[in-house]
């Protein structure tokens, strides 16, 4: 019974770790001229740059998309990275995060 409370605290000190490494990890995203996302790795967004002449250009659909697209990247690159971070960490070793 001690050991597994053991355990259980160890994960959660992992998981406290973990956390403040994905929060402190930047992902910037710009895939489409003009649009740059940054978020972190606990899938917050930071901030969403579009170029002042992009917004003169009366393309309201375009920069739609690419924005979506720019967005839908970062998330997954965030994703990505807390996969990764919890691949490598003892006791996360959890099916299917590859």
């Amino acid at each position: 019974m001690l050991d597994q409370a053991k355990k259980l605290w160890e994960m959660k000190k992992q998981a406290d770790i973990l956390k403040k490494e994905l929060e402190a990890t930047i992902i910037e995203v710009s895939e489409s001229r003009g649009i740059k996302v940054v978020i972190n790795g606990a899938q917050v967004f930071q901030s969403i740059d579009i170029e002042e002449g992009l917004l003169n250009t009366g393309n309201k659909n375009r920069i739609q998309m690419d924005l979506l697209k720019n967005l839908n990247t970062a998330v997954k690159r965030s994703q990505q990275s807390a996969a990764n971070k919890m691949k490598n960490m003892p006791g996360f070793n959890l099916p299917g995060l590859s």
